[in-house]
């Protein structure tokens, strides 16, 4: 592939994955050409700490990225717009201020679609986590306007749904919720070891939380699970996995039978080697990597590296491999945090000290000056 002495670099949004990019340019130096970011944020919110934000834990500035010193320091220029419309083989991206934008390499990180409403039906009472940004501006609102004693359902039972049900349970505004966590029939983090479950289980009992093992859909104005009405309810709250946007299939993108951008193990879109998309927004077609921000983490200084050599008119050398990173640190939002590694299921007062060293280790990354 035979790149332009000046190429350009069209980065689609600022996800944990482009962070991981911008951050490795402003290190190591912009690669040759120019590199362009479209983000219609001014700040990104880091998703791993939001429950311990609901908990009290946090200030919500304490889990915002702000761009604007990145992208200086990292000599990006920076359309603070959203994107409208892409055309993979002209390489031409649309914006929704009017603009177009010609590139030679583009890298989506947009993150995927809230999918609740599509799966359960829709609620004014319902609360999807994503997009991060919808969640916690409603949440902001929400909790300054409303009494002080809540029922709330918790829809999910991956990490993401177990961590919110703690946050809720342990909320610094609203005292005393009842919390209810409705994992479906999939059941309890289905993709953690047997040991993690039974911790995370006894931790839900000791604090109160009601597990409910069925799915869940709002039915005539009710939620209901099981044949049977959970109502009185005054929130519900989904962390159902990330959906798949509508505009990667609209604009001739390639995608898989649910709608993401179907890439390879170096995140380039299958059959247009020049668009890369990672995260929730992607799936790799070489390998199950779950839709996580612990993958989209890791996976930034890859996509760096082979981003660089694209720009060269070289091969991509690296793929993420996600074998090793299975590690989660689940905040009990009560001092305490359960690990979910290999077989084990380990749960402690130090494990959360090492959460919150690991996640507050990653915003600073973010927030300092880069190394000169």
């Amino acid at each position: 592939m035979t790149m332009p002495a000046e190429p350009t670099l069209l980065l689609v949004g600022a996800g944990h994955a482009h962070l991981g990019v911008i951050d490795d340019w402003r290190r190591n130096g912009t690669p040759k050409g120019r590199t362009l970011l479209v983000e219609p944020l001014a700040a990104m919110q880091y998703s791993g700490m939001v429950p311990g934000w609901i908990a009290g834990e946090y200030r919500a500035s304490e889990l915002a990225i702000p761009l604007a010193p990145l992208v200086e320091q990292a000599g990006i220029t920076w359309h603070q717009a959203r994107l409208a419309g892409i055309d993979p083989r002209a390489r031409v991206a649309k914006l929704d201020d009017g603009s177009e934008i010609a590139f030679d390499v583009c890298s989506i990180a947009t993150g995927g679609a809230g999918r609740a409403a599509r799966a359960m039906g829709n609620d004014p009472r319902l609360l999807d986590i994503r997009p991060l940004d919808r969640f916690i501006g409603r949440w902001q609102a929400l909790r300054d306007d409303v009494p002080q004693h809540r029922r709330v359902a918790v829809i999910g039972g991956g990490a993401g749904g177990v961590e919110l049900a703690f946050g809720m349970r342990n909320s610094a505004h609203w005292r005393d919720l009842a919390v209810t966590l409705v994992i479906g029939e999939a059941g309890l983090l289905p993709s953690h070891p047997a040991p993690v479950r039974k911790r995370v289980t006894r931790e839900l009992e000791r604090q109160g939380i009601a597990l409910l093992a069925e799915d869940a859909a709002f039915e005539r104005g009710e939620l209901v699970a099981g044949g049977r009405s959970l109502e009185p309810l005054d929130l519900v709250v989904a962390a159902v996995g990330s959906g798949a946007p509508d505009w990667p299939r609209e604009n001739g993108l390639p995608v898989d039978p649910d709608g993401f951008i179907a890439v390879d193990r170096y995140n380039r879109a299958c059959g247009q080697p020049h668009i890369f998309a990672v995260g929730d927004v992607a799936r790799r077609t070489d390998r199950d990597v779950a839709h996580s921000g612990v993958h989209a983490v890791y996976s930034g200084p890859v996509l760096a590296r082979n981003l660089r050599r694209s720009l060269s008119g070289e091969e991509p050398a690296r793929s993420y491999s996600p074998s090793f990173m299975d590690f989660y640190l689940l905040n009990t939002c009560r001092g305490e945090a359960i690990a979910s590694y290999a077989a084990l299921g380990v749960q402690g007062r130090g494990l959360r000290v090492l959460k919150n060293w690991l996640d507050r280790r990653w915003i600073k990354r973010f927030t300092r000056s880069a190394a000169r």
